[in-house]
């Protein structure tokens, strides 16, 4: 063991593990040109008012797990925890969404919350976030649910399950909120110490808890459904009526809030019964006020995000990609081929080819070991008696026929 190891919670992505984050990242792309989403490559550092108006100041997010420091001029940063705050700053900066037009947008990367490492969540994560700003309807809801799954689907994932919820608007969401309440305080000296906090200052917030007893509670609790105004429920209505139009099966979940306080009217989450108990593998919602928010025109927005980390630990379990080898390894069998060898490889590998070889003379049999280890589709041998005729000798390791040809002839490789 090194002296000096990861920090705890920042794993590296190792060589072997690279072809399953490449498929996933390539199905993203792909899915996001199909529908029309852009990509927007925000950075991972934001000011710490951002998280705190943005996600909110009582939740667990920003109480208790960002990464945040003071650069040297005293300005407050944050690593960024989640994406959706930053992509509203940069549509907000950059002004994205100003063509009265849906403005539809996704990123990859890196986000930080300093939590306790466990199965698939590490204190650096990765993240697919998609986000539309710019449409209140509820049609979009279903739009981004419906790349959601299609996104999974093609993965080739089948144990999956769509939660979902309206957290109404500002105009029934308070009526909830007050039976809550009225609800939560009547049992408040069983909940858990976070919970008793909550329940002053956010109580939507108990339904997210983890916490068992704080769950059993939550769960007699008043009914979200029973206090949406007409709109909203128009509006969930729309969202599960077109989800099924294309065939694609929900759960009315009442007690799913997420774990923001941005969110409003449509809420959802993507489980995966690979997991276990923490099955989320996707989730998101809608986010009308938060533009508005922070300091912007008032912008409707809907958007998910996928920890990467949790998907690419089922995919790991459900499909077996084939290493790609080089299409050769090029074996120098003597200290005076190394120059040609360094030559040739160079010219290959310009020509779009991949090339893998070792600049220390070896033996045949090691380089044939050597090429089989890396799977190569093919070894190109350069000794003394090739270099001597202008010559090198090609190997299929598949078929195993063997071939003469000219130095210079590279084409015919």
């Amino acid at each position: 063991m090194p002296e000096i190891t990861a920090v705890r919670g920042f794993k590296d992505i190792l060589p072997d593990q690279i072809p399953l984050w490449r498929l996933v990242e390539d199905k993203a792309r792909d899915l996001a040109r199909r529908f029309g989403y852009l990509e927007l490559r925000a950075p991972v550092l934001e000011r710490t008012e951002l998280f705190a108006r943005g996600i909110g100041e009582t939740t667990d997010i920003v109480e208790k797990e960002m990464y945040t420091m003071e650069d040297r001029s005293g300005d407050k940063i944050t690593l960024r925890p989640e994406a959706t705050a930053g992509l509203v700053r940069a549509v907000l900066e950059h002004s994205l969404a100003t063509s009265g037009r849906p403005t539809r947008l996704f990123c990859l990367g890196p986000m930080f919350r300093y939590e306790r490492p466990q199965k698939g969540r590490q204190r650096q994560f990765h993240q697919l976030d998609v986000e539309v700003f710019g449409d209140p309807g509820p049609h979009i809801d279903a739009e981004v649910i419906s790349l959601l799954c299609a996104f999974l689907t093609e993965l080739g994932l089948t144990d999956v399950s769509i939660q979902l919820n309206s957290l109404g608007c500002p105009k029934c969401r308070p009526i909830f909120r007050e039976k809550l309440t009225s609800f939560l305080k009547a049992h408040e000296p069983n909940l858990c110490p976070d919970c008793q906090k909550r329940l002053i200052r956010n109580p939507l917030r108990v339904l997210d808890c983890k916490v068992e007893a704080c769950q059993a509670i939550a769960a007699n609790g008043p009914d979200m459904s029973e206090c949406l105004c007409p709109e909203c429920q128009d509006h969930l209505a729309v969202v599960t009526d077109s989800l099924g139009s294309v065939g694609l099966r929900y759960v009315l979940n009442n007690r799913l809030v997420r774990g923001l306080d941005y969110y409003a009217r449509t809420t959802f989450e993507v489980h995966s019964g690979y997991l276990g108990a923490q099955s989320a593998v996707a989730g998101g919602g809608r986010y009308d006020g938060l533009c508005r928010q922070l300091g912007g025109p008032d912008l409707p927005g809907v958007g998910f995000a996928v920890g990467l980390e949790r998907l690419i630990m089922i995919l790991a379990q459900t499909q077996k990609l084939e290493s790609l080898g080089p299409d050769y390894y090029l074996a120098a069998l003597a200290p005076e081929t190394l120059g040609p060898a360094f030559k040739l490889a160079h010219q290959l590998r310009l020509r779009g080819l991949s090339v893998e070889a070792d600049w220390e003379p070896g033996s045949l049999k090691s380089r044939l070991k050597r090429a089989d280890r890396l799977g190569a589709l093919k070894v190109i041998m350069l000794g003394p008696d090739e270099l001597a005729n202008n010559q090198v000798t090609v190997r299929n390791l598949v078929t195993k026929e063997q071939t003469i040809l000219p130095l210079t002839e590279i084409n015919l490789f």
